[in-house]
Order: structure tokens, then sequence, then C-alpha cells
């Protein structure tokens, strides 16, 4: 047993001297300590004591213990969310798994080295007492992490037999460290990949956001699909493996997508993104025709037929209703792109209309995903900006006599009759808040109101025409300035 000093949270430390001035021991376990030694910030923080349930509450002021596996959990007064609640869960022993996904039965042990060799992976079958420094590693984590490798606690196909996720956690691990599987895990996963028929899709699914949302999950992928286990989480993908696509694409439709997919995470994009970009051309397998005419392939509909896939897909998963209406819609409007010379802001509003204008910079940042997965190093060529801007210029708020304090109606009810005079006033208003906008204030516009209602016809007219123009010039001025911040004069 080594001894090393690692940084733990004062929260977590105080549980720790809480069991032990109880008479048990304590030791952080799993992915926390494993972590600390890879000197990254853990996410959350799971102790494992020989305490049994009722004495670990009998610790404590706030617990809650509502679970079959005998975890705590600790609620702490930490203003730190991963800290609000720590979970410590007595050592133990577990039966066997005859569905591949729960143990039948789990008994308390008074042992440490009973909780680990019951761990997945060596590098978080590791033991930490915080107190004392001391490392408990009876099966090689900290040789693992040295040697980047991810091995299963002893035998693979036990370890993924017990619970077949397992084996997608491998992967994921794989994507969020950068570590390589070790050759007899792999194998372990490609000898029992079918288990993974009898995981529920929610977990499946958890797993998934996790790879998604990881640095790295092109490479996961790609590792899921040599180790067999893709078909089990999306299948609809693997269909794309060996479609060529036409003389724009330098990749078949599966490392397009994967590569759409990793652009996403290196920009930090979103799930809803990450997910769109993966799926964003999973319909053209299906809708790949020959062209004599081209001599090349075409893929009319595929945005329409993609669409409908990615909903059985996204449904398929149990992602929420909210999140795959917005991929979907994301992936049936990805194909709006035309000729910028040519496209209007009439038909740049009715794809703002499409996607909602919440999800317009998304549309965009797909389309900039989709670029990149062709094997074009340029995220925005010209067209794509010049469409950036007429997006900016289709939802800003124009200048006009709608942005005062005051409007028509206000204006007769002070004694204006309605006709031409209502909007010479209003312009001639507009001209003075544009020139100074602290003068857009109902008290103010009133009593300049009742001024200009006593000019005549010729003069009021002036002043009104020339708050038109004023308004023409500062719209204008605005659309430049959205041109100049794309770049397309």
């Amino acid at each position: 047993m080594d001894s090393v000093k690692l940084t733990v949270p004062p929260e977590v430390v105080a549980l720790c001297d809480a069991l032990r001035a109880g008479g048990f021991e304590a030791y952080l376990v799993g992915g926390c300590v494993r972590d600390l030694l890879l000197l990254r910030e853990p996410k959350d923080w799971d102790i494992t004591t020989n305490a049994k349930p009722e004495q670990i509450q009998a610790l404590f002021k706030e617990t809650f213990y509502e679970n079959e596996f005998g975890t705590v959990g600790v609620v702490t007064e930490s203003e730190d969310p991963r800290l609000k609640v720590v979970e410590v869960t007595p050592y133990r022993i577990e039966g066997k798994y005859s569905n591949a996904r729960h143990p039948d039965e789990v008994r308390f042990s008074d042992n440490i080295e009973d909780d680990l060799k019951r761990r997945d992976f060596t590098i978080n079958a590791i033991a930490y007492e915080p107190v004392t420094g001391k490392l408990v590693d009876k099966h090689d984590g900290r040789r693992d992490i040295k040697r980047r490798v991810i091995a299963t606690v002893r035998n693979p196909a036990e370890r993924f037999n017990e619970d077949a996720l397992r084996m997608l956690r491998a992967v994921r691990i794989s994507a969020e460290l950068d570590f390589a599987i070790e050759s007899g895990t792999s194998a372990g996963i490609v000898a029992n990949a079918k288990q993974l028929e009898k995981i529920s899709r929610e977990r499946v699914r958890d797993e998934l956001i996790r790879i998604l949302m990881s640095p790295r999950p092109m490479q996961a992928l790609y590792v899921a699909q040599k180790l067999g286990i893709l078909r089990y989480v999306i299948p609809e993908l693997e269909e794309a493996i060996g479609i060529d696509q036409n003389q724009a694409h330098s990749f078949d439709v599966f490392e397009h997508l994967l590569r759409s997919l990793q652009h996403a995470a290196d920009k930090g994009w979103s799930l809803e993104i990450r997910l769109a970009a993966l799926l964003h051309d999973i319909g053209k397998p299906a809708s790949r025709r020959w062209s004599e005419e081209k001599k090349d392939w075409t893929f009319h509909g595929h945005e329409v037929v993609g669409a409908r896939m990615a909903r059985k897909i996204l449904n398929d998963l149990r992602i929420s209703g909210e999140m795959t209406t917005t991929v979907v819609s994301l992936i049936r409007w990805h194909m709006f792109f035309s000729d910028p010379d040519e496209v209007t802001l009439s038909a740049v509003r009715r794809i703002i209309t499409n996607v909602g204008t919440g999800h317009i910079k998304e549309l965009l940042n797909l389309r900039i995903c989709d670029r990149i997965g062709t094997g074009r190093p340029k995220e925005q060529p010209f067209r794509l900006r010049k469409y950036m801007s007429m997006v900016d210029e289709a939802m800003r708020d124009p200048i006009s006599v709608a942005m005062l304090k005051i409007d028509g109606s206000r204006i007769i009810k002070l004694g204006q009759e309605a006709g031409p005079r209502i909007g010479w006033i209003l312009h001639a208003l507009l001209e003075e808040v544009l020139d100074d906008p602290k003068k857009n204030t109902e008290e103010y516009l009133e009593s300049r109101a009742r001024e200009l209602m006593e000019l005549d016809n010729e003069q009021l007219q002036t002043l009104g025409e020339q708050g038109k123009n004023r308004r023409e010039e500062e719209d204008n001025a605005e659309v430049q300035k959205l041109r100049e911040k794309h770049h397309v004069n």
C-alpha cells in the first residue's frame, strides 16, 4: 500500500473524518481517485466504508437512503453543487448477474478489497484514504493510468456479462481520457457485444451523451464500430459505412458524419448541434441514386428522409421530446443553402421561421460542421458569411417609429386628427431620438408632439421627411455594419 498526498475538498475530508471518528474506515473510490491521480478535477465524489447504511445515517444530520445497493446520500452545507450531496456506500460483494444489468443480490463486507475486486476497470479500482494518504491498489490501477490503458478488473468476459453497459463505458472513458483499451479487454468486448441488447435504452443513451460531449467523440464511435457495439447504439450509422458520396466530398457518409461531429466537439458546441452533426446525413444511404447525366451520385431529399430517421433514432434512445424536435428541425433544414447573389431576405426569414429564432445560429453552426466534414479546411467561405450577414439583418429590429415610446393612437388622444400629419410627427420625433436616445420617454415625446401639432402642414411635412430620410440612412448604416462584421462588403 502506497502513500500519496492528493487534494481533496474539505467537505469530503470532513465526512471521512466523521466516519473514522465513529470507528469506521473511509476511503475515496472510483472515478474521483482516478481523476485526482491524473490531476483532473473530479465531477463527483464517492466514499466507501465498512459502516452499514443505518450506521452511516446515524453519523450525519441530513441523509437519504432510497436504493437497494446500500448507497447513502449525505447532504453537506457546501455551495458547490458537486459537493452538495456525497454518496457513501458500504463495502459490497455482489452476487450473480442473471440479466447482464444488475446483481441478483448485494451483500455488505468488512473488507475494502472485496469492494475493489467487483469494480469494472483497474483505473477505477483504487481506494484512497484522505486522512492518512494511504492508497489501496490491488489491481495495478496506477500502472494502467501511467500506461494510459483501460483494462477490466480480472476476467473481461466476467465483467461484461455482469453488466454489459461496461463495454460502452470503456469506449466512453477512452474518449474522455484519451486512453487506449487494452487488447484483452477489447477482445472481451468483441466477444460479448451482443449482451448490450439487454441494456435499457435509457442507460445506453446516458453513455452515448457522455461520449458525444467528450473531447474525442469521433475516436470513440470509430472504436465502438470496430469492437462491434455501435450496432447496438445507433445501428443506422453502420449503414453509412462505405457509402461513397459525390465529388464534393472526400469521405464516405460514415466518416463524413463523424468528422462533422468532431468539429462540433472541437468548437465546444451544444449536444443538440453534436447530435444533428452526427445524424444530418443519415438519410443519404436510403436516398442515394446514380445520375447518368452527372456521372455522379445524387442524394435528393436526403434531408427529409434523414429527419424522419433521426426522429426514430432519438425516440428509440429516449432523448427528450424538446431536444428531438430541435435536432430533427436542424436536420430537416440543413440544406437551406443557395446562391447568396440570388437568395432574398424573405427566403432567409422563411428559414428562420422553420427552425425558430432560437435555433437559427445552431443551423448555421451545423452547416459549418457539414462543411468541415467534407474535408474542406475553411469554416466560413464567402457564401456562408453572406448568409450569416443576411440572417443577422433579417433578425435585427429595424430602425422605425415602432422604437418610440409613443404611437399614433396616443398622438390622436393628444388632439391631432387622423391623417398624414400623424406620420410626419412620428418621423420628426424619431429623428430627435436618433440624435439623443435619452429623449425617448413618454413625457418628453408627448410634450414635443404637442409643439409639433402647432406647426402648419408644410413645416411639419418638411420635418417628417427629414426624419424619414434619417431613418433610412441609419437603417442602411446598421446593415453595412453587419456586412462588415461578416466580411461581406
